[in-house]
């Protein structure tokens, strides 16, 4: 499999991961502010943006991401690049660090790390009403995409501040997320649980936004005691999608986190 992906700007690589149900353009906002010292590689997941399907073939569909990512890396011959994701792809950061496939690991609010059963079967529910809203609604998103309260009724659930949102970045977010409903499905199917360890010779920086609503920032207490030499650090008024809710903050949490090695 051979995934859709971006390379901009110059110096280590970092490879950015989307969440589920997102694209490769999830990281626009935050480009600008990385490029003139990192080689930034941006990568649509199986399943997701223009990467072909995911075809699990009877295994976990994020642990068939994982490889299909980690086979990405050898094709672009990336030897431990600097690692960071949202959400499903902050759990796939974290994959590749316990792999040994990164030299640094960023996560900005992962999936996994349920301090309550209640807690994954209310993501699930989430993204199930949110695909069957947007079905309905698509006729009416581009209309929606170009006011901020219609913007509100597209992404209220994922970003705090979604009038910070280009239209134009919300109404193909919304079509590359219904897109991608078999992904999602698949995803969920399997209850995405982060339980592996990752060295300590691999630094590993959390963040959590304050306003995620997807995922309670008090997650972040069970990701503590998972990852006991992890940094933590708050993404203040930042939704689950944070990046463009406060693009300089989180410019500034990647570029921190991979500068630590």
């Amino acid at each position: 499999m051979s995934l859709a992906y971006e390379r901009h700007g110059n110096g280590q690589p970092l490879v950015l991961l989307h969440g589920v149900g997102h694209r490769r353009q999830a990281w626009n906002a935050v480009l600008p502010l990385l490029t003139a010292s990192r080689s930034v590689i941006t990568v649509d997941l199986p399943g997701h943006g223009e990467s072909p399907p995911l075809v699990p073939a009877g295994r976990p569909a994020v642990q068939t991401m994982a490889e299909e990512l980690f086979k990405f890396f050898s094709e672009l011959g990336l030897d431990r690049p600097h690692v960071a994701g949202n959400s499903l792809g902050g759990a796939l950061s974290l994959t590749a660090g316990a792999r040994g496939m990164a030299s640094t690991v960023t996560a900005l609010a992962p999936a996994g790390f349920w301090a309550a059963g209640w807690e994954f079967r209310y993501a699930k529910a989430v993204f199930v009403a949110a695909q069957l809203a947007g079905h309905a609604a698509r006729p009416l998103v581009p209309t929606l995409a170009r006011s901020a309260a219609g913007r509100r009724v597209i992404d209220g659930a994922f970003v705090a501040t979604p009038s910070r949102m280009p239209p134009e970045q919300a109404e193909a977010d919304s079509r590359a997320f219904l897109a991608s409903r078999a992904a999602v499905r698949a995803v969920f199917a399997d209850g995405p649980y982060f339980a592996e360890t990752v060295p300590q010779d691999v630094p590993v920086t959390i963040a959590w936004g304050t306003k995620d609503r997807l995922l309670p920032p008090h997650q972040a207490r069970v990701a503590r005691q998972r990852l006991p030499h992890a940094t933590f650090v708050p993404l203040p008024c930042c939704g689950h999608v944070p990046m463009t809710d406060d693009p300089a903050l989180v410019a500034r949490v990647l570029l921190e986190g991979s500068a630590r090695s």
